[in-house]
C-alpha cells in the first residue's frame, strides 16, 4: 500500500470541516501519470498530490479523473506540510508562507480552468441548490456582507465522477476574488472558510486553516 498523508485544507474557525486532500509524500513510488491517476481514484478525494522534490516544493496535482496544472487546496495543503517557501507546479511557481494558524498561497487566476461563477441574491438561494447536471464546473456564490467582504459559497465540478460538490475550492475563490478585485472571506460547503487577499500585478493570496487528518 502506498503511504500518504490526509489533510482537511481551509477548516472552519474551530477546525472542523475543510476539504480533504491526499498528499503522497514519496512521488517516486508511483512515478507514472497513469499510476498517479489510478492511486487519485481510489483515494476518492477531490485531490491527491505528489511531492516530487520535497525541498523545491515541486509537486503534481490529480482530481480522481483528470490531472491538474493548478489547484488552490492541494497547493495550500502541500505548502503547510512541507513548509516550502514556494511551489513548484505544472501551471508556474507558486509562493507560500505562514501566518499564524493560516498557511497563504499565491498564484494567478490564469493558471485556473474555466469555471462559470453563478452569483444568487441570497446566502439562502445558494444553500437551498440542487447538484446541478455534469458537465459545467459551477461556483455558485452570494453576499453575506457586501461591504465586509463576507461570502456564501458552493462548488459544483460537473465532472464525470464522485465529486459532485467540493467542499472548499481555492482556484474558485481565486477566480472570484480576480473578477471582484477585493479581499474576502468565503464560508463554503457545509463550513469551510477561505480567505483572499488580491495582490499587486495581477497576483492573488488564498489562506486557510489546514488540520492533519492522519
Amino acid at each position: 500500500m502506498t503511504a500518504y498523508d490526509v489533510l482537511r485544507v481551509f477548516c472552519g474557525p474551530r477546525g472542523g470541516y475543510g476539504n480533504e486532500l491526499g498528499v503522497v509524500r514519496d512521488g517516486s513510488v508511483l512515478p507514472g501519470p497513469d499510476e498517479r491517476q489510478e492511486f487519485a481514484a481510489e483515494l476518492d478525494f477531490s485531490e491527491t498530490v505528489f511531492v516530487d522534490d520535497p525541498e523545491r516544493g515541486v509537486i503534481d496535482i490529480y482530481a480522481p479523473t483528470t490531472r491538474l496544472p493548478f489547484a488552490g487546496h492541494p497547493c495550500v495543503g502541500a505548502a503547510w506540510l512541507l513548509d516550502v517557501p514556494e511551489l513548484v507546479t505544472p501551471a508556474g511557481v507558486v509562493g507560500a508562507r505562514q501566518d499564524g494558524e493560516f498557511c497563504w498561497i499565491e498564484a494567478r487566476a490564469e493558471w485556473v480552468p474555466p469555471r462559470t461563477l453563478r452569483q444568487y441574491a441570497t446566502a439562502v438561494e445558494v444553500d437551498e441548490l440542487p447538484v446541478p447536471p455534469k458537465g459545467e464546473w459551477i461556483y455558485a456564490w452570494a453576499w453575506l456582507d457586501e461591504p465586509a467582504g463576507r461570502v456564501r459559497a458552493r462548488a459544483f465540478p460537473g465532472r464525470d465522477d464522485c465529486i459532485d460538490e467540493d467542499e472548499a475550492t481555492g482556484a474558485a475563490a481565486l477566480l472570484l476574488t480576480d473578477r471582484l478585485g477585493r479581499a474576502l472571506n468565503i464560508t463554503q460547503g457545509a463550513g469551510s472558510q477561505i480567505l483572499t487577499a488580491p495582490q499587486p500585478e495581477g497576483w492573488t493570496e488564498i489562506g486557510g486553516r489546514v488540520h492533519l487528518e492522519r
